[in-house]
């Protein structure tokens, strides 16, 4: 049973196509119902940048036929030509990544492995999701883990709202209890005041229409100021972010240089996101004012990104360890059972063929003798295995193949699936057993 991966993303996708796959929680619970059953195991990832489905089952065609069935009837005929698949290692290798982040749109982005995590979770919670699925995803977490931990990967700054909030740490050391400043409240914005909250500022938002400004600091825990108090909100604050819609600047030299005695001389820091700029170029030149416009913090971006990339091989370097691992450890998982059919199909052998060995001295030998003849029997298998059960055990280097090849070997699954013979039939139920 291989794991499967039939998916989109915006690497293989335009948005027109990925929306149309997107569900939300309760649509992928449907789905879920849907494909899963008999004999397969299934896990959706639905988020803006993807949608994967991983299933388990023993027939790869049945897999492949289901899943793509379904993508067509959700998304259409259209999306099945931006499908991409993988399967057995390539999926696991594929998984892990995700989790990793290491093929997000945003390299080492934090969020996917929580989309990932509740994925699984409602895969389990249905039932569709079970063994295999729910190990593989485990090691996919682990792997994050140490990715996380063992690079950099998600340290460097790589939007413009992170960019500004690293250039004003370095000003500032840090930003907890200093007061930064809002001035807008449009998409951006707001991606810069979330991004500054998290990062421990005060928050204040003015807007030229205040009820926006008051809906933006109740989503950031902020305040509301009216646009109006423009001037005593610059004495106050230490950090502004600004991104309007005004054809000219909101801040010149003449009324941010006329606040710098009220303040003291304070260090102001200015974060301009509008294109066209809210700050004149000339506002950088004044004694503790420090200004940066979107073309600073892109640079910003670039140097984060390329750092980025450099920790993603290092990142690569750990997935690939990992997902060596757990091939190892699946391979050994499967090759248990051959090892225990081994076992009892030649103990089965031992017992049979001591007892007809006995049967021919009747009531010649005493209990002891009777004893260490069955002794002796058992002790010729115990020998006789020793070294194949080791080398069965170890075969997780060979992916399983060792196992396969003793299976058909010894006919295994011949000897488990044969009616138990009159004289031993509880080695033959035992045999049965170790195969399921």
């Amino acid at each position: 049973m291989e794991l499967v991966c039939l998916g989109l993303s915006h690497q293989t996708a335009p948005l027109s196509v990925r929306e149309k796959l997107a569900m939300p929680q309760e649509r992928q619970a449907e789905v879920l119902q849907r494909i899963s059953g008999a004999g397969m195991e299934v896990l959706l990832i639905s988020t803006c940048n993807r949608v994967e489905f991983y299933a388990v089952s023993r027939s790869l065609e049945e897999v492949r036929a289901a899943l793509r069935a379904e993508i067509a009837r959700v998304a259409g005929e259209e999306a099945l030509g931006h499908l991409y698949e993988h399967a057995g290692e390539g999926a696991l290798v594929h998984l892990f990544r995700v989790a990793s982040s290491l093929d997000s749109m945003v390299l080492g982005e934090q969020q996917i492995l929580g989309q990932v995590k509740d994925s699984l979770e409602l895969a389990q919670k249905i039932g569709a999701a079970r063994g295999e699925v729910i190990r593989a995803c485990s090691a996919a977490f682990s792997t994050a883990k140490r990715v996380r931990s063992e690079t950099a990967i998600g340290r460097a700054a790589v939007s413009m709202a992170s960019a500004a909030v690293e250039l004003a740490q370095k000003l500032f050391g840090t930003l907890k209890a200093r007061s930064v400043l809002v001035v807008g409240a449009g998409e951006i914005a707001e991606l810069a005041a979330r991004h500054f909250a998290s990062a421990g500022g005060r928050i204040a938002v003015t807007n030229r229409t205040f009820s926006r400004a008051e809906a933006l600091a109740a989503e950031v825990g902020g305040v509301a100021s009216p646009f109006e108090q423009m001037g005593e909100l610059l004495v106050a604050t230490d950090v502004v972010v600004t991104c309007t819609a005004s054809p000219a600047p909101i801040f010149e030299k003449g009324n941010v240089g006329a606040v710098l005695k009220p303040r003291k001389h304070r260090p102001l820091f200015f974060v301009d996101l509008a294109v066209p700029r809210d700050v004149a170029p000339e506002v950088g030149s004044l004694a503790g004012v420090y200004a940066y416009d979107v073309d600073d913090l892109q640079k910003v971006v670039a140097e984060n990104t390329a750092a980025r990339a450099s920790e993603a091989a290092r990142a690569e370097v750990i997935v690939a360890e990992e997902v060596a691992r757990f091939v190892t450890a699946r391979a050994q998982r499967n090759g248990v059972p051959v090892v225990a059919t081994l076992r009892k199909h030649a103990e089965r052998i031992a017992k049979n063929e001591v007892e007809r060995t006995l049967s021919h001295f009747g009531a010649e030998l005493t209990e002891k003798q009777r004893k260490s003849v069955e002794a002796m029997g058992m002790a010729i298998v115990n020998k006789l295995l020793h070294e194949p059960t080791a080398r069965l055990r170890a075969s997780g280097a060979e992916d399983g193949r060792l196992a396969g090849a003793a299976a058909e070997l010894f006919g295994l699954e011949e000897v488990a699936e044969a009616p138990a013979p009159p004289e031993a039939p509880q080695a033959a139920l035992a045999a049965g057993g170790a195969k399921s």
